[in-house]
């Protein structure tokens, strides 16, 4: 359904930006969600612990990017600095606490799996903060072209920290 500028108030325009970004995660979610239940986990069963872990931990990887919520060129200059600063350095430090454990892992370092579950927690807790700060402080209508962060990129960390999750609680046993 479209709708011309004159027909949609500010409000209603808001209104209608936090239900396409609540759909548009929410299908995310379900689609790689899916994408994990019958490809991903079926394949990392067969692997020992240390080895299906890591591929689990790849996307964390590159949770740098979560710093263009700091680029005006990306983001409205009127996004709230109490969403975007908390949000990009907690990805930098999710991203690099990601790739220390998948490089532990691959080494079978004896701080591996501890470590993973520290970049686990800490990776999910920043997710579940930027994802309340996010929905408070209305930010979808200032972020600009880095909307498909969290409507895109976001559901597939959730998706692997729950995978990360049930992984080192099954199988570290």
């Amino acid at each position: 359904m479209a709708f011309t500028l004159e027909e949609v108030s500010e409000r209603g325009m808001k209104m209608a930006s936090f239900e396409i970004f609540g759909l548009q995660f929410l299908l995310s979610v379900i689609g790689y969600g899916l994408i994990a239940r019958w490809y991903v986990a079926p394949r990392l069963a067969a692997l020992p612990l240390h080895a299906a872990l890591v591929p689990l931990l790849f996307p964390h990887a590159f949770r740098h990017l979560g710093l263009v919520f700091l680029v005006p060129a990306v983001v409205a200059p009127t996004l709230p600095p109490a969403f975007a600063l908390p949000a990009a350095y907690g990805d930098l430090l999710a991203g690099v606490l990601a790739l220390a454990a998948i490089v532990a892992l691959r080494n079978r370092w004896p701080l591996a799996i501890p470590l993973t579950w520290l970049f686990n927690l800490v990776g999910t807790l920043d997710l579940l903060y930027a994802f309340y700060q996010g929905i408070s402080r209305g930010v979808g209508p200032h972020l600009g072209s880095a909307w498909y962060v969290p409507t895109f990129l976001v559901p597939a960390l959730y998706v692997t920290h729950f995978m990360i999750f049930v992984t080192l609680i099954r199988r570290s046993r």
